[in-house]
Parts: C-alpha cells; structure tokens; sequence
C-alpha cells in the first residue's frame, strides 16, 4: 500500500523549471519516493505507478490525484484507490510527514 502526494505549485521554480514534487511511500516498508516536474501529468503518475506496481493508492482528496486520470490509471494497473478522510490530513500521515520534511529541505 502507497500513500501518494503533490507538493505545489512551488514558488519560485526550480532552476529546471519544476513546480511539483511527487511524492509516495509505501506504508510496510516507508521507503520514500519523491520526484520534480514541471506538471503533474497522466504519463508521470502512470510511469510511478508501473514502477512502484502498488496494489492499493491513498491519497488525500485534492484534485490533482482524485480525478478521471488516476480513476482510469488505477483501473488500468488493477490498483484499488482510496482517499483519506476529508480535512484530517493525519489519515494520510506518512505522506504528509514526509512533504512536511521535504518542504523544510527545499
């Protein structure tokens, strides 16, 4: 199971030009993943999600990860895909620790 985040947009820009932060961890291990793009794009969740090859999905219910591109990505790779409670960010705790370390680094 993966807890899945997006940090951003984050200003200013990277030197690259990145804006977000994909962040994910895989809850048994808490092996932290985490990657800058420009845009949150359906090829980058998709590339994740091949590489990680969860079986389930947490994510909070922000519209960058709960909406028709991850309903159809999850369908696509037989994930099951879950959202942590409304305004109770400690549903998705890991994930959002690790954003808070990861904002505090940048």
């Amino acid at each position: 199971m993966w807890g899945i985040d997006v940090i951003g947009p984050i200003e200013p820009k990277a030197s690259n030009g990145h804006r977000f932060i994909l962040v994910a961890i895989d809850y048994f291990t808490k092996w932290v993943e985490a990657a800058s793009y420009s845009a949150v794009t359906r090829s980058v969740v998709g590339h994740h999600l091949l590489l990680w090859h969860p079986r389930h999905v947490i994510t909070d219910n922000g519209t960058n990860l709960n909406n028709k591109m991850m309903t159809e990505l999850c369908e696509q790779f037989q994930i099951r895909h879950h959202n942590s409670t409304p305004y109770r960010p400690q549903m998705n705790g890991a994930v959002e620790a690790t954003n808070k370390n990861i904002k505090k680094i940048i």
